[in-house]
């Protein structure tokens, strides 16, 4: 084999391994929480007409917790009513030890919700990608959040 081949079959290897670091750190990474609005139940102000109408402005500040049910944060934000009975505009912060993550989307009042990581503090600065938001009908609501940390 001459000097040409050995070089050929470096840069090939080199290729490879750089080709394979950057497929892994485009994976995502996965978080799931559980937002427990049981205890600390979301205060609906109506705005408008009584009873549930657009504009009316849901806000909370709920203990986030993990799948085994351990505090790990807290969940907070706002949502406007933007569709009767189907759902809200929203923005909250999922606080946790080592920083927030920011999301914002519409979400509905039955089935997944799909919103956006719109930012993070500490250790997610620099976040991105999704939140999948569902409603467990007993007062939580499970959320996945698929994302990359740059």
């Amino acid at each position: 084999m001459n000097s040409h081949s050995h070089a050929l079959k470096f840069y090939s290897l080199l290729a490879t391994v750089a080709f394979i670091t950057s497929c892994s750190q485009n994976e995502p990474q996965t978080l799931v929480t559980i937002a427990d609005a049981r205890s600390h139940k979301a205060v609906v102000t109506d705005t408008g007409k009584p009873g549930d109408s657009v504009g009316n402005i849901l806000t909370f500040d709920q203990p986030l917790l993990d799948t085994n049910g351990t505090k790990i944060g807290n969940n907070s934000g706002a949502c406007i009513r933007t569709n009767v009975a189907h759902s809200f505009q929203c923005q909250w912060t999922l606080t946790l030890e080592d920083g927030s993550i920011q999301v914002a989307g519409r979400e509905f009042d039955e089935g997944i919700s799909q919103l956006a990581i719109i930012g993070g503090t500490g250790q997610y600065a620099g976040i991105t990608g999704n939140m999948e938001s569902v409603n467990n009908g007993d007062g939580t609501f499970t959320q996945t959040l698929h994302f990359w940390n740059r």
